[in-house]
């Protein structure tokens, strides 16, 4: 052998001996894995053969066999001596290599959820993983796993159709719903069978994307770079990716860099703030080194107007509120008709440059041109009006309405003569069957017998009347907007009695208080505890009674002796002594969900997908919906990962 193919030898060896010491200190086997080890019953699953193709050789992660994996480390660095049978033959790979000839022949392989377990070739692998060679030709063998509900095996599948569209094995998301949101972005329908050119064109704009992605350390921190693409590419266009610098990239990714950390962290690491942030007493070198500003220029962006959406209504009386409580400490301008993502850009850039440094924008829609404008401004702080979102760049803002419902509850099972009692639900989204929930638990504490009769207004068909067909006389309708008794007049709000002739007659209503909301988090910036935060994380507000951010408004028409009640039970929730779920719940399938010992996490009632068996009906899928609603749903919706994405 010659010196030099000795010497990348001796290399490759120290290299090996080095990851062994490494990953043996660190209690991690220092070899490859084994598939026969990690599928005992392999040769009872079902395996086909795949066409002869390029693979990433970042995916080789283990041999097929047992057999010599002692002389190869867990990167497929050599590990024995160079006098061994083993060296002789790698060094004549390498010679080979090294050579015009070059290693032609292709690798045998068997590939499982993604990854690479070869069954020949092992020391070309070594040799080519040493030189930083990124592909190698391989006949593949793919073992498909037993379809399940776990979410690693319904990704897998779903990147089986990926791969047979695109050829690529680059992208390999853990997560289901990933791949249909990447080729939305991409703008191609799923299925589709990309053309040669395509396929190219994208490997090579995501090895672009991957090196700027390890150039900030991103395999450091296990971060995934086809889960920083995703992100990016709600920022920026796909066509885009093509025609950046090497630094453009890289900064665009930086820009993100906090908001890519955050989403990579599982559900549980959002950081779910149920009352306003305390003011802390700062040393005299916090002030200067990060004083709180004296004043501040908040900007609202609304979707459409007063005249056309209560829901806007409500939150221009907020904004009108704020600038009342605090007067010269704040100025406040507003932005209406944010009614597509193009105007919505337009009118946060509008805000920004008048001088906006507290941008509230006010319903879930509007997150995704949110996230552009906290990208571009880093300087202004974004909140959008949501629930459940994992950006760090953005935080979201909700109120616990759940609280409310649970008193208006209480107030219709006293009130139901028959024990039905309808409810009009608004869109299967993140807390909404808490608040259904928690309407049934108040109903069942004044009348165990009553049931729940369920429909939607997000379906087909007046709500209302089959609620009445089904012999609901007291119904849960939508919540009045703002604290304005006058909504529960008009029939649309809250809940009431209907008597024989149909008359509507309002008993109560949860209401929004949006108004005390934007005072708390304004006084939060002023006071310097909102940008209290140690280190990137989802801060998401939903707050409730305790934070003066919910109320519920009752007529004359409610008993007194239930009026008492009520009230006496809200100042209970305000304090903390009553918990609306600290009670026994059992869902539709009779499972206990509660036994009554313990109160349930904030975000498992963020995230509550099930149904009381008190109630009578059933979340929509996504098919039964009305088309003007699956914007929200693919939003906050409850099970957002199983959606279709829609261009």
């Amino acid at each position: 052998m010659n010196l030099i193919v000795r010497e990348e030898y001796l290399a490759a060896l120290k290299e090996g001996q080095r990851e062994y010491k490494e990953l043996t200190a660190a209690g991690k086997t220092p070899y490859p894995a084994v598939l026969d080890e990690l599928l005992p019953n392999l040769g009872g699953m079902t395996v086909q053969e795949l066409p002869c193709q390029e693979i990433p050789v970042d995916r080789i992660v283990g041999t097929r066999t047992a057999g010599r994996i002692s002389a190869l480390s867990a990167g497929f660095l050599p590990l024995l001596s160079e006098e061994t049978e083993f060296a002789m033959k790698w060094m004549a790979l390498c010679e080979a290599h090294l050579s015009d000839t070059g290693i032609r022949d292709a690798i045998a392989c068997y590939e499982y959820l993604g990854s690479f377990y070869v069954q020949e070739g092992n020391k070309r692998v070594s040799v080519l993983k040493h030189f930083g060679n990124t592909r190698i030709l391989s006949e593949i063998r793919r073992v498909m796993p037993e379809k399940s509900d776990e979410p690693r095996i319904r990704a897998y599948y779903e990147f089986v159709d990926f791969h047979r569209a695109t050829g690529s094995y680059d992208i390999q998301f853990s997560k289901p719903g990933e791949y249909a949101k990447l080729l939305a972005a991409l703008e191609k329908k799923p299925g589709d069978i990309w053309p040669e050119e395509e396929r190219r064109r994208f490997a090579s704009r995501y090895h672009y994307f991957r090196e700027a992605f390890m150039a900030l350390g991103g395999q450091k921190k296990d971060l995934r770079p086809e889960d920083a693409l995703l992100l990016w590419l709600r920022v920026y266009p796909y066509e885009q990716l093509g025609s950046m610098t090497k630094k453009e990239l890289k900064d665009s990714l930086l820009g993100l860099w906090q908001d890519v950390q955050v989403t990579a962290a599982e559900a549980e690491t959002i950081a779910l703030r149920t009352a306003p942030p305390e003011a802390e007493e700062k040393s005299l070198l916090t002030k200067l080194v990060s004083p709180a500003p004296k004043r501040l220029n908040v900007g609202m962006i609304y979707q459409q107007d007063e005249e056309i959406s209560t829901w806007t209504r409500g939150h221009a009386e907020g904004a009108a509120h704020l600038a009342e409580a605090l007067g010269e400490q704040v100025t406040v301008r507003e932005y209406r008709h944010a009614d597509t993502p193009e105007l919505a850009e337009s009118l946060l850039d509008q805000a920004v440059e008048e001088g906006a440094e507290l941008v509230f924008t006010t319903t879930p829609p509007l997150l995704g041109p949110t996230l552009k404008a906290a990208v571009k401004w880093p300087k202004v702080r974004f909140l959008n009006c949501s629930a459940g979102t994992n950006l760090s760049s953005v935080r979201s803002y909700y109120c616990r309405i759940y609280e409310g419902k649970f008193i208006t509850g209480l107030i219709a099972g006293a009130m139901a003569k028959n024990d039905l009692i309808g409810y009009v639900a608004s869109y299967p989204i993140l807390g909404v069957p808490a608040s259904i929930n928690a309407f049934s638990l108040g109903a069942r504490m004044t009348n165990p017998r009553a049931r729940i009769l369920l429909e939607w207004s997000c379906m087909e068909g007046n709500a209302v009347q089959k609620l009445i067909d089904r012999g609901a006389r007291v119904i849960s309708n939508r919540d009045v907007p703002v604290p304005n008794a006058h909504y529960m007049g008009l029939g649309e709000y809250g809940t009431y009695l209907i008597d024989a002739a149909g008359r509507l007659s309002p008993l109560a209503s949860p209401c929004w208080m949006w108004g005390k909301l934007y005072e708390n988090l304004v006084r939060a910036v002023l006071s310097g505890s909102y940008d209290q935060k140690k280190a990137p994380e989802a801060i998401n507000y939903w707050w409730g009674m305790d934070s003066g951010v919910i109320d519920v408004q009752m007529t004359e028409l409610v008993p007194e002796g239930i009026r008492t009640l009520a009230a006496s039970l809200m100042d209970q929730i305000k304090a903390g002594t009553l918990l609306p779920f600290r009670r026994e719940l059992i869902d539709q399938d009779g499972t206990v969900k509660n036994d009554g010992s313990r109160d349930l996490t904030s975000l498992e009632l963020l995230t509550m997908d099930y149904l009381s068996d008190a109630v009578e009906g059933a979340i929509p899928a996504y098919g039964e919906l009305l088309p003007m609603s699956r914007g929200l749903v693919r939003e906050l919706g409850l099970h957002r990962e199983d959606l279709p994405v829609e261009k």
